[in-house]
């Protein structure tokens, strides 16, 4: 699923409009009439209760005004709120107004905080079957303040089913931040595409159903803009799978190094190794300190250890152990640095290693947990010095660390955290969480659709860093081993919310999983399709 900006959505209707010969009004009637189209579908009660329409001034609102009309037309009671006066609409939306008002609509004008109560007031207790949201559309770009913040909040105080215009008014479409105040919609109704505001959270929890619909854009536009935003799907992870040569032996896959462990946490090293194995590379070696090396070596068996000098339960890295390091790191594919490693002078030495010691030279890395809190502590620039291809996978506190500010800043704005984490290393970015983010050097965002609530479990990060490792390991860019990464991680965790209910289930068992995930993507066996609504 293509995801636009705001800029790429403006864009799509001026090249159709100019370079392509579509009427603009065109497309808002149509945009408008598919809004009611859907609204009497879902809420045939609005035959009798009624719809409340709520216009800002711009074209968002001259669709609402076009679905006012075709409501009105197919017998409905159709009140407006209109949020300017009718004589200061232009365009487009005057021409919408107009219509309606010729039709026999009318169009109560709020100008201020007196009209916008009256309005609403008499209006509370005559609950409307339904509300159609056209404040704002995906033009918004500063906190909603005044009179708009009082209207979102007298329409939520309705208690009636929302229909957004193209996305919920309040919601970032850049980003899918709130600024500050939002509709949450039960059904959103976007134009040719859906935008980054619809996928990423906090704005997917406003956006209720999405419906993307048709409305007349020019097809050789999209490909003028050549938009760079993805929402992943199972159809995008099944392109990036593909089928083993009957001729082929394990060093066709691969040998991830994994430098994981430490006394307490050999489990994040087992279970990163696990997930790499179980996505198939063809050798797997973790590298752990002397306190954890028996556990591991006995929780996983075909798993090759290296045991290092322990300080204190952590990795020893005096000059002879980073020589080893180094030692141990030649002739690998790929490299996977971090799961329950500790942050402590000792590790700090690993990291400097890593980035300084020519390691990253000439093969790619996964930069995970205690390794990411390492590099937030020295200095995320410091990755800009490595040559080789580096993949960051932070939770929300990582990132929050990397970037030096609060955990809900991040949570608040993912699209816009995992840039400027590639902004600052040169890195690939994937901001683990609910709809994960991935954001590449090269521009492009994707946002994943799989997975649940019920990763919320210990170990489920170090299972993916294992799943990228292996990737990575054999050959995939550093793109598509995020893509194709997060998408079976999620999807392995819905197969298993499927068949054994959505909670309770452990990270070692989502890493058994994934041979039945990759062998869906193959299509050889049932999918299990994660996205709800999007049609």
């Amino acid at each position: 699923m293509i995801l636009l900006s705001a800029a790429e959505s403006r864009h799509l209707d001026r090249l159709s409009v100019e370079n392509y010969g579509i009427e603009s009004y065109a497309l808002m009637r149509r945009a408008g009439e598919t809004v009611a189209d859907l609204t009497l579908r879902r809420w045939p009660g609005v035959m009798g209760a009624g719809a409340m329409v709520v216009a800002g001034k711009g074209n968002n609102g001259g669709d609402g005004l076009v679905a006012a009309r075709k409501l009105m037309q197919a017998g409905a009671r159709v009140r407006v709120a209109l949020l300017a006066r009718a004589g200061d609409l232009r365009g487009d939306a005057a021409r919408a107004c107009a219509d309606f008002i010729a039709a026999g609509g009318a169009v109560t004008e709020i100008a201020d905080a007196d009209g916008m109560a009256e309005f609403f007031d008499r209006r509370i207790g005559d609950r409307p079957a339904v509300v159609i949201d056209a404040i704002f559309g995906t033009g918004l770009n500063a906190p909603v303040r005044g009179l708009a913040r009082g209207v979102i909040e007298a329409v939520t105080a309705t208690q009636a089913p929302v229909v957004a215009v193209d996305i919920a008014s309040g919601v970032n479409a850049d980003s899918g931040a709130v600024m500050d105040a939002a509709i949450t919609a039960r059904l959103t109704v976007t134009f040719g595409y859906a935008k980054y505001g619809h996928a990423s959270y906090p704005g997917a929890a406003h956006t209720g159903e999405l419906v993307i619909a048709e409305i007349g854009f020019a097809p050789p536009a999209i490909d003028d803009i050549a938009p760079r935003g993805r929402l992943i799907e199972f159809a995008d992870a099944a392109a990036l799978v593909t089928p083993r040569a009957t001729a082929s032996h394990k060093g066709t896959y691969g040998h991830l190094l994994i430098i994981a462990g430490s006394r307490g946490k050999g489990g994040a090293a087992i279970l990163a190794s696990r997930g790499a194995l179980r996505t198939g590379a063809g050798l797997v070696t973790a590298v752990i300190p002397e306190a954890a090396a028996a556990v591991v070596a006995a929780g996983q068996p075909e798993l090759m250890t290296e045991a290092m000098p322990a300080h204190d339960g952590h990795f020893a890295t005096n000059a002879a152990a980073i020589e080893r390091l180094d030692l141990l790191v030649a002739g690998k594919s790929a490299l996977v640095v971090g799961p329950g490693i500790g942050v402590n002078e000792d590790t700090h030495e690993i990291i400097h290693w890593l980035v300084h010691g020519g390691v990253l030279l000439n093969r790619p890395a996964v930069i995970d947990a205690d390794a990411l809190n390492l590099v937030a502590a020295i200095g995320p620039g410091m990755l800009r010095t490595a040559r080789g291809p580096i993949v960051l996978t932070p939770h929300p506190g990582e990132m929050a660390r990397l970037l030096r500010i609060d955990t809900e800043a991040v949570n608040a704005n993912r699209i816009d955290a995992a840039r400027r984490l590639v902004d600052l290393t040169g890195a690939g970015v994937l901001l683990k969480g609910a709809r994960t983010v991935i954001a590449t050097p090269d521009g492009a965002i994707a946002i994943n659709s799989s997975g649940n609530p019920g990763m919320a479990t210990p170990g489920m990060g170090d299972v993916l860093s294992g799943i990228v490792g292996a990737l990575l390991g054999q050959g995939l860019a550093a793109r598509s081993a995020l893509i194709l990464g997060a998408f079976m991680h999620g999807h392995a965790a819905d197969r298993i919310a499927a068949r054994n209910g959505p909670v309770g289930y452990l990270a070692g068992e989502l890493a058994d999983e994934i041979p039945a995930a990759i062998r869906a993507l193959l299509g050889q066996g049932v999918s299990i399709s994660p996205v709800a609504g999007a049609k």
